[in-house]
């Protein structure tokens, strides 16, 4: 055998080593009998206390935890002991300690839990380099320090003789990996990363990477063309397995963009349908919520609410041209442009989409052509008494993210039926830091018992940004009773900023819309749906039914779906009556046992009453750094070139410099669990504060985490020290609201003073320079007689 196959050869087998490492290694971190040693142990924090953490040891790692129940919420740190020094710390209190260190003073601290997690839970802030612990005693510490040294000097030994006997398990693909970003080797460790990690095994020639030897191979001799292309190939398959691991998405072929006008928005009802109309109308009465009444399946859209929301993003790449718009009035068309492109895509005839079940989630994604970025669109039904859906949609790469959460409510009316949609909506802006309040219009149907059924939008909504002062107020108006058919889907609106109108806005939301500027009088075409335009629309990926989950919308209601679409509606009729009897089933149940559903993507801020996405990254993009962004297992988050700097044991809000109203606060599962018995307990002081209260209940009430370890008598002394904070903080909130007011008319008169100038450049711009116009010249001209004329008198 020549050298240069014998040096294959070896680094075949090099390669093969380290990939059994990494798989011993994870199946160790994901097996819970995988444990060296496990106990409570104090830890000094920099803050100088001693919180009490549930510490695991396992080869080579040493995971702490807040509970000894080890959730993925009760995560504090992960230990990587194969870069520590271990040794005996002498103290005068009471115990046993030892501290783990790092030789050059670098981190120690994983940048993931066992389960995937980004941050860890709140607790006092934990050092960077080394932690010293506190046994109970000289015994126990002893203890401590031997299994800690074993697993710190034998971490392989330990790791083959612990799985050799156990079946090897697949890799569950909705949990997200231990080593998933940062320390997954299929993501963001380089080959030198790599020797580190895995310096106990033995491997050929541990002092170089397999970069080092190619670059030293050439300077030494010239290698033949093949066997230097050969290492090249050999290079782009490693690279491909640096990629990280995604769910699977196929793009979908098929949309139904329904017609312009009013022609797809009526229906004319069967003759055997009309009965079960009839039938329906004599349940109800007018004025009354249709949230619990059972609609019949021939009027329903094929497809889940949580998809019909999707239907706004089509074109999201409005939202990135409008957010490179230096200045703002530029940026707030931009926005009402996207905002008017969401309801020109409608179903033929009248249609309503399923009420999604509670749980149900939906995700996609919209690939941008022409940057090559995707937004990413995650949705989930967190209540189902009152029906409220929240979703997120994210692009950190294009510079924007939506957060909202809408309460589905409908009203009968006799001869009409209109569906109001509360939606709590924010648009931002990240490179801006700008925020962007949506509301929603509703749906109108009517021509029930009389007349032709006709499905129409109406309603006023506001889009307003209180970072710049513009303000948009659309009305959508509905048909006239003795209209005609261009009086349908009409819209009108003005910008403004503050009290001044700066542009208005008229058309017809399905075609044409325009815009006319108050100070150059210049109308144009602010949005039309032509071929055009809806040819580039961004093609939408959605996950394949085969590989969703038990409660993704498309395979949830795939059997309703289909026998809609086969005619059946008996059986469509049946199939949704089982997914309906099953969700009733499971509320009884969580009834029963006194427990309230936990949505699994969305938490409630208690500060602000907003659901927000768990994962939110509202970092702006940094094109150094970050790589792309992608989706597993609904998790959204970004793979970076360098391992970001990890703020230990805090919140989300310490990454910043300083605080930043326009994030979102992360809540741990204590703060909400502390919130929802404050709750309990002071609800008249909660009930003044709380938006979503305020609002008639709009969203489901804070929902205690199971998991909390204190007792009666603890909630009740925390919850009478809340309430008298509370009753504090209501007697200064009075004495803050007049200087609120006070600064809020200084702010209106600032916009107003602002507008002003805008309005006089502009005028001074096209008037040729000249800020005068020919009525203020006759008006000076007057004033100058009439001086002249009462000098002259005087005198």
């Amino acid at each position: 055998m020549s050298k240069s196959e014998s040096l294959k050869v070896q680094k075949k087998h090099y390669r093969t080593e380290k990939k059994r490492a990494t798989k011993e290694l994870l199946h160790t971190l994901k097996d819970p009998s995988v444990i060296v040693m496990a106990d409570w142990l104090k830890v000094r924090s920099m803050l100088k206390g001693w919180p009490k953490l549930w510490c695991v040891v396992k080869p080579g790692l040493l995971v702490l935890y807040k509970s000894h129940k080890q959730k993925s919420r009760h995560w504090v740190g992960t230990i990587l002991l194969n870069t520590t020094e271990l040794i005996e710390r002498p103290s005068r209190k009471h115990g046993f300690c030892f501290k783990l260190f790092h030789p050059l003073d670098q981190s120690i601290w994983a940048p993931k839990g066992p389960k995937g997690e980004n941050l860890g839970a709140i607790t006092q802030p934990l050092p960077y380099s080394y932690l010293i612990f506190r046994a109970p005693s000289e015994s126990a510490g002893k203890c401590w320090m031997d299994a800690l040294e074993l697993a710190l000097r034998c971490s392989s030994l330990l790791i083959r003789s612990m799985t050799k006997d156990q079946p090897t398990r697949p890799q569950d693909d909705n949990t997200e990996s231990f080593l998933t970003p940062g320390f997954n080797m299929r993501q963001n460790l380089n080959e030198s990363d790599c020797e580190n990690h895995f310096q106990g095994v033995d491997l050929d020639e541990e002092s170089k990477t397999d970069k080092e030897e190619n670059k030293s191979e050439k300077g030494e001799s010239d290698d033949s063309s093949s066997e230097q292309s050969e290492e090249e190939e050999s290079d782009r398959l490693c690279d491909d397995d640096l990629s990280p691991i995604e769910t699977p998405y196929t793009e979908n072929a098929h949309e139904e963009l329904g017609q312009q006008g009013d022609a797809c928005q009526t229906e004319e009802v069967a003759d055997e349908n009309k009965s079960i109309i009839w039938t329906l109308v004599k349940q109800v009465r007018p004025g009354m919520d249709l949230s619990k009444v059972v609609l019949p399946t021939f009027i329903l859209e094929p497809r889940s609410l949580l998809e019909k929301f999707a239907d706004y993003y089509y074109h999201a790449d409005l939202i990135s041209e409008a957010m490179l718009q230096e200045d703002p009035f530029s940026r707030m068309k931009g926005v009402v442009r996207w905002y008017l492109s969401g309801f020109y895509k409608k179903p033929k005839g009248l249609k309503k989409p399923y009420n999604p079940i509670l749980g149900e989630t939906f995700r996609c994604y919209w690939r941008h052509p022409k940057t090559g970025s995707r937004t990413f669109y995650i949705a989930e039904q967190i209540s189902h008494h009152p029906p409220v859906t929240a979703f997120f949609l994210t692009n950190r790469q294009e510079g924007f993210m939506v957060s909202a959460s809408v309460l589905a409510k409908s009203k009968f009316y006799g001869n009409s039926i209109s569906a109001i949609l509360d939606c709590a909506g924010r648009l931002t802006f990240l490179k801006r830091g700008e925020d962007y309040l949506v509301s929603m219009p509703y749906a109108h149907c009517k021509g029930i018992l009389i007349g032709t059924l006709t499905m129409e939008i109406g309603g006023k909504v506001c889009i307003q940004c209180e970072k710049t002062g513009y303000r948009t107020d659309l009305e959508f108006k509905l048909k006239p009773f003795l209209g005609s058919s261009e009086l349908s889907n009409r819209v009108v609106g003005k910008i403004k900023l503050g009290n001044e109108t700066l542009a208005t806005i008229e058309g017809h939301w399905d075609q044409e819309v325009y815009i006319k500027d108050r100070s150059t009088e210049e109308t144009t075409v602010l949005w039309n749906p032509t071929p055009e335009v809806k040819a580039r629309r961004l093609r939408r990926h959605t996950v394949p039914v085969q590989q969703q989950g038990e409660f993704e919308s498309e395979r949830l209601w795939q059997h309703v779906s289909a026998a809609i679409q086969r005619g059946d509606q008996v059986g469509a009729t049946h199939e949704k009556f089982l997914l309906e009897d099953a969700q009733r089933k499971a509320a009884k149940e969580r009834k029963a046992k006194m427990v309230e559903y936990d949505p699994k993507l969305f938490e409630r801020n208690v500060l602000t009453g907003e659901w927000v996405y768990k994962y939110a990254d509202s970092r702006p993009w940094d094109p150094i750094n970050d790589v792309l962004t992608y989706e597993h297992g609904y998790v959204i988050q970004t793979k970076t070139r360098r391992r970001v700097p990890l703020v230990r044991a805090t919140s989300i809000l310490s990454v910043n410099n300083g605080p930043d109203p326009t994030r979102k606060r992360r809540q741990s599962p204590s703060d909400r669990a502390r919130a929802a018995r404050i709750k309990r307990s002071s609800a008249n002081h909660i009930r003044s504060t709380t938006v979503a209260n305020e609002s008639g209940s709009s969203t489901p009430d804070i929902e205690t985490r199971q998991g909390s370890e204190s007792s009666e008598s603890d909630d009740d002394a925390e919850c009478k020290q809340v309430s008298t904070k509370a009753v504090k903080m209501a007697a200064l909130q009075q004495v803050l609201d007049p200087l609120q007011q006070m600064q809020k008319q200084n702010n209106e008169a600032l916009t107003n003073l602002q507008g002003h100038m805008v309005r006089l450049e502009r005028a001074y711009v096209h008037g040729g320079g000249v800020y005068l116009q020919n009525r203020d010249w006759f008006i000076l001209f007057i004033i100058l007689a009439f001086q002249t004329i009462l000098h002259a008198f005087f005198k």
